[in-house]
């Protein structure tokens, strides 16, 4: 067969194939069972922790660039075609979302932690035991003592008494998955076709499928292993020294005190972002970066002039509440502003829902329109419902819901803008409702209904939304015939995937004790809802006035640069570097942020875009040098026996 037909083959052949699903299923599991194994038992780099899935490239990369290649070379129509290997990476992506941030590192810590980790001192025992649904965690007690402390010798694991709280969290999960899902396939359109975001981080698997059918040469370009070498280097003697403390360790990040002592500037590069901010427009390069010391250095200044705002808004997003008000009132007006945009084909979209208008395409959509609006609206009662049952007000779960929901969508935009791979957003939904709405709606028991939310809306770092956005990005190169079994496959991965990772997790905690495995997912981030509900349920607060007064200011400012944007084409700030400048992972990479966009803006201008598509290999192998090295380095460690060889974070 020649090389010619064998690309045509590949063109056609449907992307979900019975043998695409079986590999996709095969990566599902890997992530589901090799992620927490990674970051509990090998206490290694982290392969899931962000939206940049750094273990779903890795797979990728080795399927690719060795698995399917000597499938090619046995017989040409074994080898996988691009659209196939989209919809494994699709799956293994999706899989991401859940293997421990987005899900199995959160749900089993956080219901049994309330019990465990009780004592005299925290009040736990009667501020939030009593308001805890009893079908929402195990019992009898030892049940949960074994996970944390190890099983005694002999004991089987009680999974009998895991049904029942598994069981009533099943649900809920199924029903945010489906409406993120339902969600991400309306905005679709809008996203990849209208506006054509960027979508940087779709970018490398793109390369990398695409050599399978042979129209890249993406693996014969020496410019991409010049990249790729840089990071895999300097991280395989990172690993080295971990073995050999006598082969020098590079330390690719430092701090400084300013502010008279009172900050900690970071100076930190990451080659993986690096990779994905080259794909950035340079204004947003350059307001992502000086945005974050604007709000740094704001931050100091308040510290040296003792103006500090005194707020428990919990742990995650801005350190700082002030900015995390604004930073929720830009997001929100990044959304809404967004959706009217969108107007145009949301209201073509309900329109082919309710059969009023046959002429609306959405062939090219992984579900229906009728589908998708269906199942969003079924799935958003549905979670009501629950949230209702597990102690949260009536009255609250849609302000509560509208919260999580506007920083999901806003949060998965600003990712596909910006390539952000390390990105989370300035408050999270359970404090922002709290401070804006007062304690006296929720109660005690709406608080710890919130607190039991941490689950899924905490720590926001990665969720099936923003996998899904970018997978349906990806689509693009499929067949139309056939695609709508995408649904089933990205409904399938959340099954092996959530399955696998929250059973491992229940093994490796009564087998090793919970104790032993990482201490951030089972010791100190678990206690974090608890000791926030329980600070609330004693000092209550009113609606917090100035909290909205900072909100509505910060969406007045969001608002002003988008329309500065708009009225001038050279304006360098763009409006996303003020949404996300202010949370603590921008302080750990504004330094690769602006050499980035140095490098970039020196490229152009000496080399143009020439020069910029000559290099662009490049960065893209430094986003691949790194995986792979985190990757292989943990296989090596998991054979090996050796513990907290971290190579890479952020």
């Amino acid at each position: 067969m020649t090389e010619a037909t064998s690309t045509e083959r590949h063109r056609v052949r449907p992307g979900v194939t019975w043998r695409s699903l079986l590999v996709g299923s095969l990566g599902s599991l890997a992530i589901g069972l090799g992620d927490p194994y990674g970051i509990h038992v090998i206490h290694g780099s982290y392969m899931a922790l962000d939206f940049s899935t750094a273990g779903a490239v890795f797979l990728l990369f080795v399927l690719v660039f060795v698995v399917n290649r000597a499938l090619g070379w046995l017989r040409s129509s074994w080898a996988l075609s691009p659209a196939e290997l989209i919809t494994v990476y699709i799956m293994m992506i999706v899989a991401c979302a859940l293997s421990t941030m987005g899900l199995a590192a959160q749900l089993v810590p956080i219901i049994t932690a309330p019990f465990y980790y009780a004592t005299p001192e925290n009040e736990w025992a009667f501020r939030i035991q009593p308001y805890v649904k009893p079908n929402l965690f195990p019992r009898p007690m030892k049940v949960i003592t074994d996970f944390y402390e190890g099983l005694p010798e002999g004991e089987a694991i009680p999974w009998h008494a895991w049904l029942t709280p598994l069981a009533h969290w099943i649900p809920f999960l199924l029903a945010l998955y489906l409406v993120m899902i339902s969600m991400a396939v309306l905005l679709r359109r809008q996203w990849v076709e209208r506006e054509r975001l960027a979508f940087p981080l779709t970018h490398l698997p793109m390369e990398m499928v695409q050599e399978s059918s042979g129209e890249r040469s993406f693996f014969r370009n020496p410019v991409m292993w010049i990249g790729f070498a840089i990071p895999f280097l300097i991280g395989t003697l990172t690993a080295l020294n971990h073995y050999y403390p006598s082969v020098p360790g590079p330390q690719l990040w430092t701090q400084v005190e300013t502010f008279r002592g009172t900050s900690l500037l970071t100076f930190r590069l990451s080659f993986a972002m690096v990779g994905f901010l080259y794909l950035v427009n340079l204004d947003v390069l350059f307001s992502l970066w000086i945005f974050n010391l604007l709000f740094q250095i704001t931050t100091g200044v308040m510290y040296i002039l003792g103006a500090e705002w005194r707020e428990n808004l919990g742990i995650y997003g801005s350190p700082n509440p002030l900015f995390a008000h604004m930073g929720m009132g830009a997001i929100a007006v990044l959304v809404a502003v967004g959706i009217w945009l969108a107007k145009e084909h949301l209201g073509q979209a309900a329109r082919r829902a309710l059969g009023r208008d046959r002429s609306v395409d959405d062939a090219r959509e992984i579900m229906s329109y009728r589908s998708a609006f269906i199942v969003m609206v079924l799935g958003l009662v549905g979670m009501a419902v629950w949230l209702c049952w597990s102690g949260v007000s009536a009255m609250m779960v849609g302000p509560f819901l509208l919260a999580g929901f506007v920083i999901f969508i806003g949060l998965t935009r600003m990712v596909a803008e910006t390539g952000l791979a390390e990105a989370v957003a300035s408050t999270i939904a359970p404090g922002f409702a709290v401070s804006g709405f007062g304690v006296g709606p929720f109660g005690p028991r709406g608080l710890v209904g919130l607190a039991l939310s941490y689950v899924w809306c905490s720590d926001i770092r990665t969720y099936v939304h923003a996998s899904t956005t970018h997978g349906l990005k990806m689509t693009d190169i499929m067949p139309v015939h056939g695609r709508r079994r995408i649904f089933w496959a990205i409904l399938l991965a959340v099954i092996i995937a959530g399955g696998s990772s929250i059973w491992l997790t229940l093994v490796l905690g009564y087998k090793l004790g919970g104790v032993t495995l990482n201490t951030w997912f089972l010791i100190d981030g678990p206690k974090a809802p608890y000791n926030w509900a329980v600070a609330k349920i004693a000092q209550p607060n009113l609606p917090h006035q100035a909290g909205w007064i900072a909100t509505i200011f910060g969406a007045g400012v969001m608002a002003v640069l988008m329309m500065l944007r708009q009225l001038f084409w050279r304006w360098p700030l763009h409006p996303v570097g003020f949404a996300v400048g202010s949370v603590w992972i921008m302080d750990q990479i504004w330094l690769t942020c602006m050499l980035t966009w140095l490098l970039k803006a020196m490229i152009l201008r000496w080399g143009g875009l020439r020069l910029y598509n000559i290099l662009r290999p490049a960065f893209l192998g430094l986003v691949l040098g790194q995986f792979a090295c985190n990757g292989i380095w943990l296989v090596i460690d998991a054979l090996t026996g050796m513990k907290g060889n971290q190579i890479f974070w952020i």
